[in-house]
């Protein structure tokens, strides 16, 4: 039994990268959904697509990698908030990932975005993991 999904959601992402995979696959949630289209969009994934199986639903994940040094987009992916210990922030002390250049995730009463949308909403929540 998985206590914390979402950290088995980025060890998976983790493992693959570190054993090259190019595909990635993880029983699927409405909030891996969100944390996989935020990836999308930032450009550390290559695409993404969920899968009906007749049960929870799968989603895979092309990893994305540079063509000649073959160096994977995320560099490293940290789960922050965490069951035992949650992580919440107002708008005022969201934190800033590698001085700006590296993405928090935030899940909001407005749902999941990164720590810049959340900023210019002017709207705290969870902090689920950084990415850079």
């Amino acid at each position: 039994m998985i206590t914390d999904p979402i950290a088995d959601y980025l060890t998976r992402v983790r493992n693959a990268i570190m054993a090259n995979h190019r595909v990635v696959e993880v029983p699927a949630s409405n909030i891996k959904r969100d944390i996989s289209r935020i990836l999308f969009e930032k450009g550390y994934i290559l695409n993404y697509k969920f899968e009906d199986d007749g049960k929870q639903g799968v989603i895979k994940i092309a990893l994305k990698y540079h063509p000649e040094t073959k160096k994977n987009a995320i560099k490293h992916i940290e789960r922050v908030s965490k069951p035992g210990l949650r992580r919440y922030v107002d708008s005022e002390n969201l934190p800033r990932v590698l001085n700006g250049l590296g993405i928090a995730i935030i899940s909001t009463s407005q749902g999941v975005m990164t720590d810049k949308e959340a900023k210019v909403k002017k709207i705290g929540g969870e902090v689920i993991c950084y990415v850079y």
